[in-house]
Parts: C-alpha cells; structure tokens; sequence
C-alpha cells in the first residue's frame, strides 16, 4: 500500500446488492472529476470487465497473471472508453486461483504486492471489484485496500448480511491488515415508492450513523441498461437519476479521503 493513491476494496458477501454496478460508475464518475483510476477487476465472472467494454476475446492477460506474478500492473492493465480509467480485467482462470497458491505462504499479500510498483502508485484511485463471497480474492482485496465500500441494497435482510460483512473486515484488521476502514456503505437499488426500501435507509441510517453515505443509488432502468452496451451508467445516460447518483456518490468518497488525510 502507499499513501500517495487510495485503494477501496468493493465488497458484500451477497450477490445482487449492486456491487460491480458501483464499481464500475464510481469509477467511471471519479475519472470523470479529473482522477486517474484503475479498477481491478477479481471476480471470475467478470462482469466488471464487461460493463467497461472488454470484450472476453481482447483479455490476453488479465487479473490472475497479476496475482499469481507473471505479469505487471503496466502489461495486464488496459484503457477504457473512459478517459483516466483503466481495467485489469478478468477472465475464468481466476476459478483455479485458490487452488494454485494453496500452499504459498504470502497467499493473502499477493495483490498488495503486485499493487506496490510504481505503475499502481501512479493511479489516484485504485477500486478492486470481489466476488460475491468470502474467499482468497476477497482476502487479498481486503489485505491490499486502505478501506471497504459496501454496497447494501434496500431490502429485508440488508442488516443481518451486513452485519457479517463489518465482522470480516474487523477479523482481516486484527490480522493481515490492521489500517483497513470502512470507507462507507452506500444504499443501492432505492425505491421512494417502496416502505420498506425507507425503512431500510432508516434503520441502516439508525445502527451506522455517518458511516452511510448521504446518496442514494436509486432503482434505475438505464443503469440496467447500460451493462449490455458495454458502457457505464454515466456513459450510457449522463442525465439519468442513476449516474447523477454516482456522480454525487463519488464526491462524498473524495470528501470522506479528504477528511481523512487532514485528520
């Protein structure tokens, strides 16, 4: 890690919650706002990679070269359509990752180490996309990042899945990665209609206090949308409810790092 970029770790052990949607346009708004940001992309299915326009043909190399150390961040990261914003994407082999450096005993440092050259530090921003569960991948996201952005869906259950997710970032600072923070949770899928959708936000709200962020990702059709062009949100629709929330989210994330380096 270094303190001259930031490294958010993108993650919730259940899927469907709006993880790699986030990902992609926090990324893509943070660019947009003049940073330059790569996304890591370290889910087998790849969904990120797609969503930013690589096409599974054009990834030669890709997020599992980068972590087994055959390959560096400046051969395995590629440019998007968006300006500053880069991808390592993601491609089947990572199902054979756990598996292969079983018996490594610097399995959980892998991606830190591959993120400490020179070409990494040289990002502002640096957003690893997990999979939606808790494995090796997940470890070494959570190893590698200085904070974790949870996406949390406005649904029944939200608070009982959270809840297992702050208990697995507080286990990796008590052992690999004791400066890791909960950069923020942020309330996707929100739907004003919906009762219980506000009472969600409320009692996330009520048990998280300032650690939820004040935007709210809402229901959006064109966000839906935008993944099968092969673009982001903001892309797609700039004008949309979705990428102005996204655009909203990505300045409180700057004013949350920038509180944080004056404190």
């Amino acid at each position: 890690m270094s303190d001259k970029n930031r490294i958010i770790t993108i993650a919730n052990q259940k899927g469907g919650v709006g993880k790699t949607t986030t990902a992609i346009n926090l990324a893509t708004a943070l660019a947009a706002i003049g940073e330059r940001v790569l996304v890591v992309d370290l889910d087998p299915q790849g969904n990120a990679s797609t969503g930013l326009g690589i096409d599974r043909r054009e990834r030669k190399l890709s997020s599992y070269d980068l972590l087994i150390g055959a390959n560096s961040v400046a051969e395995v990261a590629v440019p998007t359509a968006v300006p500053n914003l880069d991808i390592i994407p993601s491609t089947m082999d990572l199902l054979g990752f756990e598996m292969e450096v079983a018996n490594a005993a610097n399995r959980v440092f892998l991606l830190r180490n591959a993120l400490r050259s020179p070409e990494a530090v040289a990002y502002s921003y640096i957003l690893l996309d997990c999979p939606p569960s808790f494995n090796l991948l997940t470890m070494n996201a959570m190893a590698t990042a200085h904070s974790v952005l949870v996406p949390l869906q406005c649904e029944f259950f939200a608070l009982e899945g959270l809840s297992q997710l702050l208990d697995t970032v507080n286990q990796i600072r008590g052992t690999v990665n004791p400066g890791l923070d909960i950069q923020g949770i942020v309330l996707t899928m929100f739907d004003a209609r919906n009762n219980l959708a506000q009472q969600v936000v409320n009692d996330v709200r009520t048990h998280l206090g300032d650690k939820v962020y004040h935007t709210l990702i809402p229901r959006n059709v064109r966000v839906s949308e935008a993944p099968s062009y092969g673009k982001p949100a903001i892309l797609y629709d700039l004008k949309c409810a979705g990428s102005q929330a996204y655009l909203q989210l990505a300045s409180e994330v700057i004013q949350r790092e920038r509180l944080r380096r004056a404190a």
